[in-house]
């Protein structure tokens, strides 16, 4: 009886030798192209080139190796057809049993900057997938391995039990057609932008975890992360405290992450309830954050979700633990903060990678047999007194106060409203159906928040953001009932001047960016 043979062609060449010097050790013949074969030869690991087996030399510069009757014919014969082994026989073709093989780094070719089409094309790999597939489709006489976490796995259960479960081999085959799946489909983006064609959408995520339920307890749902870790993301948070993380929660967090990357290093901490913030604010460090966070929205927050850009200290924790909350996000807790919140074994805990990231990151949204996509709104201009459209001129606070309004608002849900004070919200007026309702319920939040503390608000001066342009001049005529004086908003309403006009006469200072930020 032949030897087992195993045909290795790989990229990744992680962990290979271990692996392939244990197959060796079993007695597998080794069946080797190119760069592999020579890792191996300078490693000790005896192979025969394909070319022995082919009995053709590689041509082409190498893109012709494996494409021969050979080699296929060894991988894709079924064993249990006494037709195919026969034409094996007569042909003089030897059967190959594991096939270890992944592709040209197509995806850090074109990653690279300003690469060529020639560079790409010729890190599209021909015989690697045409191996691989036909591995797959016949996993029930053969290993299929691309990926080299599972060297272990296959060379665990061939050492124990002299061949793997159909059940293993049934899980490779199936992970290398996505192997394969996921190589044609970035080959297709690229070439179908060099060839103008109409953009296909593929998307890849892998599941994360499969949740209790969806919006409501009617409804699946399942989470699934991007491929590639990024900033500010849950999908590679780390938990440290509490339950797992549900469907609303995990839309909350993400709400919450995109308010605090507004911030960078400067200390912020925000609470957020359905997707809107009850309470936000900067300080000097994180207990002064959270302090003036809660103080904003004493009603609000409970249940709700914190997150702050510093390092939860135990002082924090220990102001934080009495609230019912349901998750604390940050970029790091230190030992005592954890002590102090482990202690609420439902309170999830969840340290955020919080780093800087100017990458552009795409945004997508299902619709009824459809999907939106489009840019993160990560922008956010910076106010300059050259912004200002009214005869009186911003003080300096009240630009510090703007430009905190500004971050904040754009998070909040349109039409969307926010007053503030000294770097906190006061009042949040979130997805109403006119502005001016919206204008209302923020003023009147900050009046009653200023009233608990025995503050009239006509006499504190206070700032108001506004997401979108006001399309008449009601909403500062009602700003002014309450004493603001300080308003930022976009502009670019035909009536853009009714605005100007109220401000004027109260007194108001007025910036408009030109930039708006709808949140739908």
């Amino acid at each position: 009886m032949s030897k087992r043979r195993a045909l290795v062609s790989v990229s990744d060449k992680t962990g290979l030798v271990d692996f392939v010097k244990g197959l060796q050790s079993l007695d597998w013949e080794i069946i080797a192209t190119g760069g592999t074969q020579k890792l191996l030869e300078d490693n000790g690991v005896h192979t025969i080139g394909i070319s022995e087996v082919t009995g053709f030399p590689e041509i082409c510069d190498g893109r012709v190796k494996t494409l021969h009757p050979k080699v296929h014919g060894g991988i894709l014969a079924r064993r249990d057809v006494p037709e195919h082994m026969a034409t094996l026989a007569q042909e003089g073709i030897q059967t190959i049993e594991l096939v270890c093989v992944n592709l040209y780094p197509f995806k850090q070719t074109i990653a690279k900057p300003n690469v060529s089409m020639e560079d790409a094309i010729e890190n599209i790999d021909i015989g690697g997938p045409s191996m691989v597939r036909s591995a797959a489709k016949n996993w029930r006489d053969v290993n299929i391995v691309c990926d080299p976490a599972d060297y272990a796995t296959v060379l665990g259960e061939l050492q124990a039990n002299g061949w793997t479960s159909d059940e293993t081999r049934l899980k490779l085959s199936a992970k290398a057609y996505t192997h394969t799946a996921e190589y044609d489909m970035m080959i297709s983006t690229y070439m179908r932008a060099q060839a103008g064609l109409p953009e296909k959408l593929f998307l890849e995520y892998d599941i994360r975890q499969s949740l209790r339920y969806g919006e409501n307890p009617h409804q699946n749902a399942k989470f699934f992360a991007a491929l590639e870790p990024v900033p500010f993301s849950l999908a590679s948070a780390r938990q440290l405290n509490g339950k797992e993380l549900s469907y609303n929660n995990i839309q909350d967090a993400n709400a919450a992450l995109n308010i605090v990357r507004e911030f960078g290093d400067t200390p912020f901490c925000v609470g957020l309830k359905h997707m809107n913030p009850c309470g936000a604010a900067i300080g000097k460090d994180v207990v002064e954050a959270w302090t003036k966070a809660y103080e904003a929205d004493k009603v609000s927050i409970f249940g709700g979700i914190v997150a702050t850009n510093c390092e939860l200290t135990r002082e924090a924790a220990e102001l934080m633990k009495p609230i019912f909350l349901e998750i604390i996000m940050a970029p790091k807790f230190s030992e005592g903060a954890l002590e102090v919140l482990s202690a609420k074994k439902n309170l999830r805990l969840l340290e955020v990678d919080m780093s800087k990231d100017n990458a552009t990151h795409m945004q997508y949204v299902s619709v009824n047999g459809g999907m939106l996509a489009q840019e993160l709104d990560t922008d956010t201009v910076q106010l300059t007194e050259e912004m200002c459209v009214t005869e009186l001129k911003p003080s300096a606070e009240q630009m510090t106060d703007m430009q905190f309004a500004w971050r904040i608002v754009k998070h909040v849900k349109s039409n969307a409203i926010v007053v503030v004070k000294n770097g906190m919200t006061l009042g949040v007026g979130a997805g109403q159906m006119n502005r001016v309702g919206s204008a209302g319920i923020a003023l009147k939040q900050a009046e009653a928040t200023l009233a608990a503390e025995g503050k009239d608000i006509r006499e504190e001066g206070l700032v108001m953001g506004s997401d979108g342009f006001f399309p008449f001049g009601d909403s500062v005529e009602s700003a002014a009932e309450y004493g603001i004086k300080a308003i930022v908003q976009p502009g670019g309403s035909v009536r853009d001047d009714e605005s100007v006009n109220a401000a004027n006469k109260h007194g108001i200072t007025m910036l408009m960016t030109g930039m708006r930020h709808f949140k739908h």
